[in-house]
């Protein structure tokens, strides 16, 4: 069990999944293995859309700084959380809070920019490839990736700066493995968050615009493709597309879920399980769904692997 006097603290308690002990330990080393997952399969699309000739396209472009972000994200809010429960202590300073917060939502919005930049990158390419080059140039990308990362930082400032200057009257408990915003609110006085309603109604309209323009995308690109007379074109075709659309969906789903659904002071483990589907398993999933749909990207991974593995036996074979 967790002791603490809680009205000397100055940071906040994370109570996370559980403060029994034994429970703690095997949720650390799930997240562990969940973490490592998440760093090897983002590193190894890093590794190949950089060094591989055949993947220096705009669509690979994005791909490697949507691994980046995926990677950061993952970085934030699992290590603090094995952390925790390895030591059985969930308690986090008022400054580490603040930062993971300006991270967490920082992260999350450039992720979101970076799935519609990439929906439009198809839609160019299916549906006007005769421009492709020249609307998708090399400088178009940096600008559209510089643009992602921007606005990320901008929403995490106006996120985290709202967030905190409510007046906190509720004891600073939060019943989550990591510094949440609709966690953090459920502390406020009442009527003293309007600065935050309207920032997260502001972020809320740019997400639906996102939305919306990854959905004209895919209409577009679906009636395109259901044109193409070769069931092999449409197949193709289908396996650059689908995997992006997979991941947009589990990722705006889960999101909209955690932060648009009204806030219970009572917690409950729905909350906690909404979390981790759209905090820990997106970032996982993403290399994996790009890789099992993409004939090129399960190749350029399988020579990785085989090299790496060849590499260890002709060393040891010297000995």
């Amino acid at each position: 069990m967790i002791l603490i006097n809680i009205t000397t603290m100055s940071g906040f308690l994370l109570l996370g999944f559980s403060d029994n002990q034994e429970l703690q330990i095997p949720q650390a080393l799930l997240f562990l293995v969940m973490y490592l997952l998440g760093l090897t399969g983002n590193f190894i699309i890093i590794t190949i859309t950089t060094m591989k000739q055949q993947f220096q396209s705009p669509m690979y472009y994005f791909l490697r700084h949507l691994a980046l972000l995926d990677i950061s994200l993952l970085s934030v809010t699992v290590p603090q959380s094995i952390h925790n429960s390895l030591t059985g202590s969930g308690c986090v300073s008022y400054a580490q809070c603040v930062l993971q917060v300006f991270f967490f939502t920082s992260l999350a919005s450039s992720e979101l920019a970076i799935l519609t930049v990439m929906s439009y990158d198809r839609y160019v390419a299916i549906c006007l490839p005769l421009h492709y080059e020249i609307i998708m140039s090399l400088r178009t990308c940096r600008w559209a990736v510089t643009a992602v990362w921007i606005s990320g930082g901008i929403s995490g400032t106006l996120y985290t700066a709202t967030t905190f200057s409510v007046r906190l009257c509720r004891d600073k408990i939060i019943h989550q493995f990591f510094c949440d915003v609709p966690q953090l609110l459920k502390l406020s006085c009442s009527n003293d968050y309007l600065g935050v309603i309207g920032v997260v109604a502001f972020m809320g309209l740019l997400g639906f615009s996102c939305f919306i323009t990854i959905t004209l995308s895919y209409v577009q690109i679906f009636s395109t493709v259901l044109r193409i007379p070769s069931a092999e074109g449409r197949s193709k075709v289908f396996s650059t597309c689908l995997p992006h659309l997979c991941v947009v969906s589990f990722f705006m789903s889960t999101g909209a879920c955690a932060y648009l659904k009204p806030a219970s002071h009572s917690p409950t483990a729905l909350d906690l399980i909404i979390s981790i589907f759209y905090t820990v398993l997106p970032p996982i999933l993403n290399p994996v769904i790009y890789s099992l749909r993409n004939q090129t990207v399960k190749g350029a991974v399988k020579l990785l692997l085989g090299s790496a593995l060849v590499q260890p036996k002709t060393f040891l074979s010297c000995f």
